[in-house]
């Protein structure tokens, strides 16, 4: 309390009541702009770690990222459906090669059994015809083995369908934000441009930072109000 409040309370021409209560609400308000210097200096400080704002670089450029990230997805799938296709087709290829050998195998197979029927004390026709039949059995799984993994790739192309509806995807999101951003500008377009707008202050009474525009800024801005 300052001298001249004292001595207005001495006289009577103060309550006390109304000089504690007004002693409190410039405490309470003191606090809260205390608050909101303590919030904005926390903004500020987030805003200084995160390095904003991002040079616009082709690294930063997200339509131009998404852009890049279709163009490769589509390219690499392109790719990947050409190796399975290769793959596909050489299996195709073997297993009508192993028909041809199982066609052989059935007829050996026959006439062996044939042999050993006929002379059934020749160990060799017996043994050729159990060599056969082995080998018949292991063409058979062999042949399973490459049907399961053709039916296995065509698995795979189906799966890789979507890849396409995955760009098909970011592609609308490309648009949406092409589409977003064209109504950005045209929102916030001006008849003046903007080379002959009046350049904003540096300081204004109630900031909090120490950006002080100097004297000349002021007479700078002062020219161009009058022109």
């Amino acid at each position: 309390m300052t001298q001249e409040e004292l001595d207005a309370l001495m006289s009577g021409d103060i309550d006390m009541d109304e000089a504690s209560d007004e002693e409190s609400s410039q405490e309470e308000i003191s606090s809260d702009d205390e608050a909101v210097s303590d919030g904005t200096d926390v903004i500020e400080e987030s805003i200084k770690a995160s390095k904003l704002p991002l040079p616009a670089t082709d690294e930063n450029k997200m339509v131009h990222q998404l852009d890049d990230v279709t163009k490769e997805s589509e390219e690499k799938a392109s790719e990947i459906f050409d190796i399975i296709e290769t793959i596909s087709n050489d299996l195709m290829e073997k297993e009508e090669n192993l028909n041809s050998v199982l066609e052989v195998l059935n007829s050996n197979i026959a006439l062996f059994e044939k042999l050993v029927e006929k002379f059934p004390d020749i160990e060799t026709f017996k043994t050729q015809l159990e060599l056969n039949q082995n080998a018949l059995k292991d063409i058979d799984e062999t042949v399973e083995v490459l049907q399961n993994s053709g039916d296995s790739i065509m698995s795979v192309m189906d799966i890789m369908q979507y890849q396409d509806i995955h760009r098909q995807k970011i592609e609308r999101v490309i648009n949406v934000m092409r589409a977003l951003s064209k109504y950005m500008n045209t929102l916030f377009e001006g008849k003046i441009e903007d080379e002959k707008r009046v350049s904003s202050a540096t300081h204004i009474v109630g900031d909090t930072h120490n950006d002080v525009a100097s004297t000349e800024d002021i007479e700078a801005l002062l020219a161009q109000f009058g022109n």
